[in-house]
């Protein structure tokens, strides 16, 4: 059987002796699971109305699991920690102290509040919203908001309950339909337009507000004031549209929630939930509104909708009237506050509330609740929403309070908005309903980069947990990129701080306006968790500079120089930008951790000495190493990799800093990094204008900054002269950036008004482009990122940070190159051709040979050497204007793709025309064919090739190549490339052959695919170049369990030797499962066959793969897929086994360690379930590289516990070395999923070695003691690594305490059990945690390991007593422990 990285059987069969087949399945015999029907309750809350959960072993695999799971539940501001008796007697720690039909009580604390749980029956839980849905309804929604973790996963709005809405025809106000907002309509907006043209009986497209502002959205539909205008194809016409005169109760008799006014109440029987609302308007002058007046009641059970008023005895809530009203709202118990407001429409809007009464009508309880306030945006605050507490004794019974509210926009570009915007905040009491930002401290609200201030007045919430926010999405500056929201309680003074830092845009991010944001109320981890995304995505735009090749300088912003690597080995940063000494070539170790080496002095690299000075050594070995750490203003730190925390750092005069310094204030840590040649001429580059946007031309030819950084931002360089160049869209070639008229824009041809001189600022890394024929007039940005020429300023508005993204020439074509440019010409040549088309592209062969390549009729004369060649192609009657491209073979080599003709201001390849181009070609021996083909591009891509010629310019050697071929994907085959022997004495050197592909699709549910599908033949003459499978016999390619015929025409490539088979899926519904490939020859009775049988793309050893290395038949044995190679040296095959029943297999990344007697190799990472990898019933086999590692004593196998279900019942691991043929077989049998028993993740089995005893299954009892200085506890995830004389135990998490609730708490002991293969003697312990959680320092005293082995009872003290904080001591959060000697 072929070993390939991994392989699924269906079933795991072993021969018995007497040649049956027996099934060594292990079966266990369980139980009947006897399920068991809890109520829990809120600590202290007697309001909450309980959840009902059924509780039995499969739906809960541990005690933490069912905590995990109340935690989403029950609204706990640190979830559930403890779970006690009614009364806070006995705590309950395991599930089996459960007892069926019993309640608890569930709190964040070790102290419990006890409740009255017949009071708590009695009220259902509060819900805050102002949707009139069911408390029941309302608490399963927010369970599954919180189940999913909705932090990026916006819910709708206000679509879930029904609403009224006016609509009006476009310049006909008496055509009017009142339609209820309900769910069955409001799917999306087409709907609800599709809705309207049905109603209307006229097709309606648009939609505006009745002051002709267009609706965009449904959003924006369920945010208007209560009417909207619908209109056809036509501009919004004025009319009276009068919201007020025609929305009388009686035209809506559906709707459920009526209200009637007090002389034509309708009779209702007793029941609680009728209302009888009296409300009077103050007699002050212009008191009276045209609004409409809503109020939402709240009670403990739940609140109303909101409930509109209208009267019908004249206008109602005029100058001193009262206006009474019946509700009929449900039972929503006890009142405890109501909300009361308007649209803020007609002509008076503003409203003076004086005084509110309401009766329940069922109890005949009454409440009088004063007001005396304006509802108006041009009154006090602004406010047209009040809040309201219910009066006891003369007492509001909660707390009104102004929160304030702080709002910041990003610093991007185009981020603020002109929009309305509105917000929400949740908390534990309610809810302030949907508010308008209305009055902020700043005189213009929601600019770029702006933090605004506004006072919302709510009852108070109680601890606040999340907000949602939206805009309107009118305007004509409607997006909106929000960073964060930051809202003071001030009856607490907390803070509490909603990151976002996403669009709420329809044409940015996810197209969402609105977005629900999360609470953290701890303002260090909000402050690092801010750091960390700024840093990530300067990460993502300065990283490009840390490559292989590329020549670095470092300026130091306090000094005003470059840093500087003297021969001596001395270093400063005193140096000139054109100083030699401050050039330093990249040498890449991993990621951001590399070696800076003297460009000048090739033997020395900057390093840091053990003191923590800068210095050049010669050994280049990990004192040279340091982490490049990026900032969020472009800056970078170099920090030593050897220790870290030590810093290249220099005083202001310069000099090395030293241990003499005695304060940070003199020194510098932070650098500008410069990349050399960044605008060289053919560049192509991004100009970025903030870390996540650049420069970019729309299609109207103008320009914005705040375009994505794209392929649709590149741009071309050309260098005019020093310091002078143009730039050229890529996207949309002949199109460069100019000043013109007044004007900056993407519209330039190339003239003089294309010219920009380069102005650098050392300050921040950026640059200012100066127009050379407008002189002191530079390129700059408004606030929406228009483009503008402005004069120069400080300003942000000039600043363009470059980012390389193909490296261009130092010199244009034609001029001679030193010998150390070649390589950079080689480098320019790969770029381009990775510029062209993915299939055309995408070629298996490769030459060192160096490439030039020019259309001859425009290039400038050049010297002639011995690699230059003349290509002349003639096109037959049919001309292309797609991208044609060019491979040519040699006995020695392969050179290719060369893009003919690709950036030349000539119309190419034209009927009847012959083209020619000179290309320089070096180092593949003596042509025997060449392939030519097109990218089926532009809009006549079939083209009619009639001949090429090859002439060696030097020599004068002509090469003829016939092709007379039509390149089209309707005709023929379907190909568009083709391959031409050479021709001597008239006859082609070598055959053409059409080689028949058959592709067999497999029959496991699922294999088919429409992905593309591409395939490469090798054989003892070179390869075919990769083809697209593109035309079938089929009507339809890769079914399931098919066979599809395709033919693949090339030059004759002798016996085949292999095939790469390329499946380009992106998504893994359209993965594809191949079972075999067999090429047939013509006129041969011969076939290979290539068996492939897996899924592609798939995943080995941690990587995706899209293509694969198939071998014919009779060589499998020799040959692996191309993720393997031969078998080597210290070559072990892994045979992972998963269970036989539905639930075994895991969606986690699986990873494996091994341990020898010199040493041990991890992690090895096997690959992922996501991708065809450990499901049910089936055998996984891989191949790994034990070399050097001694005797394997060891294996530990884990997971990451990723994905949706990641708990994996591992059945057994089989070791085979493929050089001796030992086989070792492992029997684990056991579930891995974190939220079981210990919460282990990982596994560690011994060896059974040939007569030697295995190592013992050791249960190592970890003793942790916290400190008992304030702030000592942390709720962060802590690791441990037990290290001895027989290897560790691997990081593992101290998952489940055995004797406390809450780990880690100030001054207290926590008991951890760890099983592991013995350690020996143990050594050290390595304890660190992840940082996460609102405490996330750790103040650590000691540990103490107990453990029995050899029936010896053991202790071993680990001592520390220090801090694992990233704000206190030196800022580590990983400490190495070694044990106390005894």
């Amino acid at each position: 059987m072929s070993e390939t990285p991994s392989t699924n059987f269906s079933m795991i069969h072993a021969a018995s002796s007497e040649g049956q087949t027996s099934y060594p399945r292990h079966f266990n015999v369980t139980q009947p699971v006897v399920a068991k029907r809890i109520s829990f309750y809120k600590s202290g809350d007697p309001q909450f109305n309980g959840i009902q959960m059924v509780v039995n072993p499969r739906s809960f695999k541990s005690f933490d699991a069912l905590l995990d799971n109340l935690s989403k539940k029950v609204p706990l501001p640190f979830g559930v920690r403890n779970i006690s008796t009614p009364r806070g007697i006995h705590g309950i720690t395991k599930l089996e102290d459960l007892e069926d039909g019993r309640s608890y009580i569930c709190s964040h604390k070790k102290k419990i509040k006890p409740i009255d749980l017949e009071k708590a029956r009695q009220k259902p839980l509060p819900w805050q919203s102002s949707r009139p849905v069911s408390g029941h309804r309302q608490a399963a929604q927010l369970a599954r908001a919180k189940e999913f973790s909705l932090t990026h996963q916006e819910l709708p709005l206000v679509v879930q309950t029904p609403r009224k809405l006016l609509v009006f025809k476009n310049g006909e106000p008496k055509t009017r339909h009142a339609i209820i907002l309900s769910r069955k309509i409001t799917r999306n907006f087409e709907a609800f337009l599709d809705y309207l043209t049905e109603l209307m009986q006229y097709p309606v497209v648009k939609l505006y507000t009745t002051d002709g502002r267009k609706v965009p959205s449904l959003q924006a539909v369920i945010l208007s004031s209560g009417a909207v205008v619908a209109a056809g194809r036509e501009p919004f016409k004025p009319g009276n549209y009068d919201l007020l005169k025609y929305l009388l109760p009686g035209q809506l008799p559906r709707i459920s929630k009526r209200i009637y006014p007090k002389g034509q109440t309708k009779p209702e029987s007793r029941k609680n939930g009728n209302w009888k609302v009296s409300i009077i308007t103050s007699e002050l002058p212009g008191a009276g509104t045209s609004s409409q007046i809503y109020i939402v009641l709240y009670g403990h059970r739940r609140s109303s909708a909101p409930i509109y008023l209208y009267g019908t005895g004249g206008d109602p809530f005029q100058e001193g009237r009262e206006d009474i009203f019946t509700l009929k709202t449900g039972d929503i118990g006890e009142l405890y506050k109501i909300r009361i407001g308007h649209s803020n429409s007609g002509l008076s809007p503003a409203w003076h509330c004086k005084e509110i009464k309401l009766q329940n009508l069922f109890s005949g309880e009454q409440f009088y609740i004063p007001v005396c306030r304006w509802l108006a945006q041009d009154r006090e605050d602004g406010e047209i929403c009040r809040e309201l507490p219910v009066f006891q004794k003369g007492q509001p019974i909660i707390p009104v309070t102004v929160y304030e509210v702080r709002v910041t926009t990003g610093d991007w570009w185009n981020a603020g908005t002109e929009s309305r915007v509105y917000i929400s905040v949740y908390g534990e009491k309610g809810d302030t309903g949907s508010r308008q930002l209305f009055r902020s401290k700043n005189p213009k609200k929601f600019l770029k980069g702006q933090t605004d201030i506004f006072s919302l007045e709510a009852v108070n919430l109680g601890y606040l947990y999340k907000v949602v926010i939206a805009h309107d999405g009118l305007g004509s500056g409607n997006g909106w990129f929000l960073d964060d929201i930051v809202i003071k309680d001030p009856t607490t003074d907390l803070e509490y701080a909603f990151l976002c830092h996403r669009w709420l845009d329809h044409g940015e991010d996810d197209g969402k306006i609105f977005r629900e944001l999360c609470a953290s109320d701890n303002s260090t981890f909000f402050g690092r968790q801010k750091l960390e995304l700024q840093r990530k995505e300067a990460w993502a735009v300065e990283s490009w500079k840390l490559k292989k090749g590329n020549i670095l300088q470092f300026y130091n912003r306090l000094s005003g120089g470059f840093v500087r690597l003297h021969p001596d080995g001395t270093v400063d940063a005193l140096g000139e930008k054109t100083d030699k000494n401050g050039l330093f070539d990249v040498i890449v170790k991993r990621r951001n951790i590399c070696i800076f080496q003297s460009h000048q002095t090739r033997n020395l690299s900057l390093a840091l000495d053990i003191s923590g000075m800068a210095t050049g050594m010669p050994d280049g070995g990990v004192t040279c190493e340091l982490r490049v750490l990026h900032l969020p203003n472009r800056c970078a730190i170099l920090e030593s990799v050897m220790v870290p925390g030590l810093t290249v750092a220099f005083n202001s005069q310069g000099k090395v800093a030293d241990e003499s310094t005695n304060s940070y204030a003199g020194l510098s840590k932070e650098f500008v990094i410069y990349a050399k040649g960044v605008f060289h001429n053919s560049a192509v580059i991004l100009l970025n204008t903030s870390l996540c946007q650049a420069l970019t031309l729309q299609s109207d030819g103008s320009c914005s900054g705040a375009g994505n950084q794209s392929e649709e931002s590149h741009w071309k360089v050309h260098k005019i002269s020093s310091g002078v160049c143009m730039f050229e869209s890529v996207k949309n070639p002949r199109m460069f950036l100019r000043i013109k008229n007044g004007h900056c824009d993407g519209r330039g041809t190339g003239d003089l008004d294309c010219h920009f001189k380069i102005q650098r600022n050392l300050e921040n890394g950026s640059i200012s482009l100066e127009s050379v024929k407008s002189k002191g007039l530079f390129i700059g940005l408004l606030p929406d990122g228009q483009t503008k020429p402005v004069l120069y300023t400080k300003d942000t508005g000039v600043f363009f940070y470059p980012q390389v993204i193909q490296f261009g020439r130092e010199k244009p074509m034609g001029t001679s190159a030193t010998a150390s440019q070649q390589e950079e010409k080689a480098r320019e040549s790969g770029n381009q051709a990775e510029a062209a088309s993915q299939y055309m592209a995408h070629s298996p062969s490769h030459s060192l040979a160096s490439t030039e390549f020019r259309n001859t009729s425009t290039s400038d004369t050049v010297l002639l050497s011995d690699d230059e060649w003349q290509v002349l192609v003639l096109t037959g009657n049919t001309g292309t204007q797609a991208n044609v491209t060019l491979w040519v073979y040699g006995d020695k080599g392969v050179i290719g793709p060369l893009p003919l003709g690709k950036g030349s201001k000539e119309q190419l390849f034209l009927p009847r025309k012959e083209n020619e181009f000179q290309v320089q070609i070096q180092n593949i021996g003596k042509i025997y064919k060449i392939r030519i083909g097109h990218d089926a591009t532009s809009e006549q891509p079939e083209w009619s090739l009639q001949m090429v010629k090859m002439k060696h310019l030097k020599s004068g050697k002509t090469l003829n190549f016939a092709a007379n071929k039509c390149l089209s994907r309707i005709q023929g085959d379907g190909d568009i490339v083709c391959e031409l022997p050479v021709e001597e004495d008239g006859k082609a050197l070598f055959p053409i052959v059409r080689y028949h592909v058959y592709v067999y699709t497999g029959q496991l549910k699922e294999a088919e695919t429409t992905s593309a599908v591409y395939l490469c033949l090798y054989g003892e003459r070179g390869d075919s170049g990769v083809r697209l499978l593109y035309k079938s016999d089929k009507p339809i390619k890769f079914q399931r369990g098919q066979i599809d015929k395709f033919q693949v025409e090339a030059v004759s490539l002798g016996k085949l030797q292999k095939a790469l088979l390329l499946c380009k899926a992106t998504d893994q519904s359209e993965y594809w499962y191949c079972e075999k490939v067999i090429i047939r020859e013509p006129m041969k009775e011969s076939e290979s066959i290539f068996n492939c049988e897996r899924w592609l793309p798939f995943m080995s050893q941690g990587i995706i793969h899209s293509e694969i290395e198939l071998y014919p038949q009779e060589m499998q044995i020799k040959h692996q897929p191309k993720t393997q190679e031969e078998a080597n040296e210290g070559d072990w095959k892994i045979t992972v086994v998963t269970g036989d029943f539905e639930k075994a297999g895991t969606t986690a990344t699986v990873s494996l360690y091994a341990y020898g007697e010199k040493m041990s190799s991890g992690p090895i990472i096997l690959g992922s379930g996501k991708h065809q990898l450990f499901n049910p019933n089936s055998a996984d086999i891989f191949k790994i590289n034990l070399k050097d590692i001694g005797e394997l004593y060891k294996i530990r196998i884990e997971h990451d516990n990723s994905g949706k279900d990641p708990s994996w019942y591992l059945e057994e691991i089989k070791l085979e070395e493929i050089d001796t043929g030992k086989v070792f077989s492992l029997t684990v049998d056991c579930w891995i999923p974190e939220n079981e028993n210990d919460g282990d993740t990982c596994k560690e089995i011994a060896i059974n070695q040939p007569y030697k005893k295995p190592l013992p299954l050791v249960i190592y009892e970890i003793h942790v003691y916290t400190g008992s200085k304030l702030g000592a506890e942390t709720d962060s995830n802590v690791l441990i690594n037990l290290i001895g004389t027989r290897g560790d135990s691997g990081k593992r998490r101290l998952h489940k305490s055995m004797n406390n609730q809450v780990k880690f708490q100030q001054g207290q002991v926590d008991i951890f059990v760890i099983k592991s293969v013995s350690l020996g003697e143990l050594k050290k312990v390595l304890i660190s945690h992840d940082g996460t959680g609102p405490g996330n320092g750790w103040f650590l005293e000691k540990i103490i390991i107990k453990f029995k082995e050899d029936k010896e009872d053991q202790e071993v003290l680990f001592p520390c007593d220090r801090w694992l904080d990233e704000y206190q001591e030196d800022g580590k959060t990983e400490r190495e422990l070694t044990a106390e000697s005894k």
